[in-house]
């Protein structure tokens, strides 16, 4: 009996594990950074490869293959045509250009890295961030920034596809 009992457990165990790895979750995570001696936000952004490219390749009718020796030679024009037209920023209210400085894969990742002008004191950072949502509404796009040793966060979705901390 209690050899029936551990196998029913075991079983509910794996059934349960496997069920649970064959949700997908829509996830991208950006970190900005104020560095004051720079006069600068640093955003690092963090997305799934597989999301972004299947996002890219409907949007631009093309294959990209992010971080392959397949990679399309003009894939970091469309990344970056693509995010400018998603991510939107304000530094105390004012519209502020974002500057692509590059970009690198770590695993299934790509990680992208940008300068936000920032003079002055930061009272508050306003971001629209619709990244992916064309795609999955269930897309989140978590911004944990670092303000003045302030540390913040703000979940967009879209339902909630812009917000607004205060520092």
């Amino acid at each position: 009996m209690k050899k029936k009992i551990i196998c029913f457990f075991l079983a509910a165990c794996c059934l349960g594990l496997t069920s649970m790895a064959a949700h997908k979750y829509y996830v991208s995570v950006f970190q900005m950074d104020y560095a004051p001696e720079k006069k600068v936000i640093r955003m690092t952004a963090r997305i799934f490869i597989d999301d972004f490219e299947a996002t890219l390749n409907k949007k631009y009718n093309r294959k990209f293959y992010f971080g392959s020796s397949q990679e399309d030679k003009d894939a970091t024009t469309f990344l970056k045509t693509y995010l400018s037209e998603k991510i939107a920023v304000k530094v105390n209210g004012k519209a502020k250009a974002i500057t692509y400085l590059g970009r690198e894969t770590e695993e299934d990742v790509l990680v992208c890295y940008y300068t936000i002008p920032a003079e002055g004191k930061i009272k508050s950072i306003w971001v629209r961030n619709i990244i992916l949502t064309e795609s999955y509404p269930e897309q989140q796009n978590i911004i944990h920034t670092n303000i003045n040793s302030n540390k913040k966060s703000l979940m967009l979705t879209n339902d909630k596809k812009e917000g607004t901390l205060e520092f």
